[in-house]
């Protein structure tokens, strides 16, 4: 993974709304979540919502899909994994100091 592909997400997920819904959708795993879903849980307004969602969209941590009427969110984790696998890169001078459970999320 690129450092600026990193900073990019990085930057898309430092603002509290969007660490927010990102964090929303990485605990919904696999099934998503619909933007009513998010914010009603969230307390985000929809248009708040629908620029946060293209926010994280554009830094490639989330995906949409179209299911009949409903647009379903989900997170990244092969994005996120590959974040988290880049900022641990070299972790501990290449000493054993995490287990693969730690740094990797096991979700899809």
């Amino acid at each position: 993974m690129e450092q600026t592909a990193v900073i990019k997400a990085l930057a898309a997920l430092a603002q509290g709304s969007r660490l927010d819904i990102f964090r929303s959708l990485v605990v919904a795993g696999e099934s998503g979540l619909t933007p009513s879903a998010l914010a009603e849980s969230l307390g985000v307004l929809p248009n708040t919502l629908s620029f946060h969602l293209k926010e994280l969209a554009n830094a490639d941590l989330i995906t949409q899909e179209r299911t009949g009427r409903n647009l379903i969110y989900r997170a990244q984790y092969e994005r996120m994994n590959a974040i988290l696998a880049y900022l641990t890169q070299n972790c501990c001078q290449g000493q054993a100091c995490l287990t693969d459970a730690a740094v990797v999320c096991p979700c899809p």
